[in-house]
């Protein structure tokens, strides 16, 4: 996905973040299942992605189509992903499968933090292994003979000790892997998850090792503007001759002497 519909889903994903603290399981499962009701009308896909119709027209047709069948989160999270542009019909699929995605594994952050996701990530690693070393497995899942029920049951089966979460985003690639094989698509997931946990990792580069006490403070202070419990990894890079630079997620703070200069040339420059 690119161009005019890498930045639609980037800003329906924004705009998802703020439901995410109180999202639930049942959210993501009415996302999964207006993605069936789009990947099944080809008509409506197009209509959704027509760059003729206006964002409110689409609401409209899309809330006709819905309305009563879900609950209003899941209503207004489909609302404003067809208000958005996109370059093509299959993208707005994709783009619903991410956001569904997104709410199953901010379920799993939910209290546990880091620790969340890492549970989420071994177990969707497991599924991935297991049907990695079979052939006869993976044809098994592939198999379009077989009813969609009889393959999330076999799919199931193979990570008994999974948690709800994880057991939702196999299901859903096994019963809907849309084009791939399902193990493909729960690696697709299980990088959704890669994602979020480094919101949780604060990347910390320093000129020289920090002491005992002063770590302890870095990490106070990070955990306070962040308001969460970071996990703080430390580099040494006397490359960079004073200061510090932290990279959270998608965001960085840096302080140092050559970023001060760098920034300082440029000026003089322009």
């Amino acid at each position: 996905m690119a161009g005019v519909s890498s930045q639609s889903l980037a800003t329906v994903r924004e705009g998802l973040e703020s439901r995410l603290p109180g999202a639930t399981l049942g959210l993501a499962e009415e996302l999964f299942g207006v993605l069936s009701i789009l990947d099944g009308n080809a008509g409506l896909r197009r209509a959704l992605t027509d760059p003729s119709r206006t964002g409110k027209d689409k609401a409209v047709l899309v809330d006709q189509l819905i309305a009563g069948r879900v609950s209003p989160e899941a209503a207004a999270v489909v609302r404003d992903l067809v208000t958005e542009r996109w370059a093509n019909a299959r993208d707005i699929g994709d783009a619903l499968e991410t956001l569904a995605a997104t709410v199953v594994i901010a379920v799993a952050e939910q209290g546990s933090g880091v620790e969340g996701l890492d549970r989420l990530e071994n177990e969707l690693f497991s599924f991935i292994q297991v049907v990695a070393s079979n052939h006869a497995l993976q044809r098994a899942l592939s198999d379009a003979q077989a009813t969609p029920e009889s393959k999330v049951a076999l799919g199931l089966k193979l990570v008994p000790q999974a948690g709800p979460a994880a057991r939702l985003l196999i299901a859903q690639a096994v019963r809907a892997p849309r084009g791939l094989k399902p193990a493909i698509l729960v690696e697709r997931f299980l990088e959704l998850v890669a994602a979020r946990q480094q919101r949780w990792i604060a990347n910390v580069s320093v000129t020289r090792p920090l002491t005992a006490s002063q770590l302890e403070r870095l990490e106070s202070g990070l955990n306070t503007m962040y308001a969460r419990e970071l996990k703080v990894n430390v580099t040494v890079d006397p490359t960079l001759i004073g200061g510090v630079r932290v990279s959270v997620g998608d965001e960085m703070v840096d302080s140092t002497v050559v970023t001060r200069l760098s920034d300082l040339r440029r000026k003089l420059a322009g």
